[in-house]
């Protein structure tokens, strides 16, 4: 059965190993990891940096994915971000040198999903409402408000990552800008 004739992950049951309380954000980072895998089949890696009518280009959303679940379950677990991690968030939106970028930017959002997972599988019910502090500033949230966010914020970039890569393939003239 492929993807496409498959419900939803939300539909398919519990995520085993998955508390609870956190099954829809298991569940938005498996539908999001199966739509990027689909949407991204075959995609043409001339197109990978091209922003059509501006907006953010494919690689920078396929970055972001990663890089934005791995800061926000780093925020998560109560720790500040690394330099590899600010480094990453000073890379998203550039190119780099790679034979296959977008097989590499897709493992890298792989993998990304499976971290996620295992913290999402060691998290503590008890300590959903527990006080997180993101970024220098300390703005607060909570375990559960960064978890839901990584799982909403990766859906968006999903949604919009969509969109780009379908006007890029139906109207490849529009990647000039």
């Amino acid at each position: 059965m492929s993807t496409a004739q498959k419900p939803e992950v939300w539909q398919r049951g519990p995520v085993p190993g998955v508390p609870p309380l956190l099954q829809p954000v298991a569940h938005a980072l498996l539908q999001a990891r199966e739509e990027v895998e689909s949407l991204m089949h075959d995609f043409p890696t001339n197109y990978l940096w091209q922003k059509p009518a501006g907006v953010a280009s494919v690689g920078f959303h396929l970055q972001h994915l990663t890089g934005v679940l791995d800061r926000l379950f780093t925020y998560a677990k109560g720790e500040n971000l690394s330099e590899p991690q600010r480094h990453w968030l000073a890379s998203e939106g550039k190119s780099f040198e790679s034979e296959r970028p977008v097989e590499e930017l897709l493992n890298r959002f792989h993998a990304q999903v499976d971290r996620a997972l295992q913290q999402l599988a060691v998290t503590d019910e008890q300590t959903l409402t527990d006080f997180r502090g993101i970024g220098r500033a300390q703005l607060p949230s909570t375990v559960l408000g960064l978890l839901f966010h990584a799982a909403e914020h990766t859906q968006r970039h999903v949604g919009q990552l969509f969109v780009t890569v379908r006007v890029l393939l139906t109207y490849p003239r529009l990647d000039k800008k």
